[in-house]
């Protein structure tokens, strides 16, 4: 058994938290899923038996999947916010959660199959939205506005004033 941290994020999913999980563990670094909890009887979204609750990490962040069923889901309200440092990592992340069945939005932000929003942020743009000057930030901001997964060569051309 494992010792639960002081804080973890609990995540509702509709009977694949262990999947979700999983992914998450193959995807980020310094994510991994530490346990699998079965139901001891039947509740109203499954039975005896069943996973009911999957402990996990994300990029070091204790969370829980609870397979809750199906009463409530996933919204923007909540995201995982994923700070990159160059396209590559960007890409390679972006590209994961898009081609496993998630969605593009926009300004950087996606959803993955589950329904979990990610921000997959560069950050060149979190500098440029906190820079001092803020002409170069509203540039930075409006090219990004622009955009659904962010290019950073355009958020660089924007901070120049290209």
């Amino acid at each position: 058994m494992t010792t639960p941290a002081k804080n973890t994020i609990c995540l509702w999913y509709d009977g694949n938290a262990q999947d979700a999980a999983r992914f998450y563990a193959e995807t980020f670094p310094d994510s991994e899923v530490t346990a699998v909890h079965r139901a001891p009887g039947d509740y109203p979204a499954g039975q005896e038996g069943d996973v009911l609750t999957v402990e996990f990490t994300v990029m070091g962040i204790p969370c829980l999947g609870l397979n809750g069923g199906p009463a409530y889901k996933h919204d923007e309200a909540f995201s995982f916010q994923v700070s990159t440092d160059d396209q590559a990592e960007t890409d390679r992340y972006w590209n994961a959660i898009v081609g496993n069945g998630g969605q593009e939005s926009a300004c950087g932000w996606c959803k993955d199959k589950w329904g979990v929003s990610w921000q997959i942020t560069p950050r060149v743009l979190t500098e440029a939205f906190t820079h001092p000057d803020r002409a170069l930030a509203k540039r930075a901001f409006e090219a990004m506005m622009t955009m659904k997964k962010i290019d950073i060569a355009a958020i660089e051309a924007a901070v120049a004033g290209k």
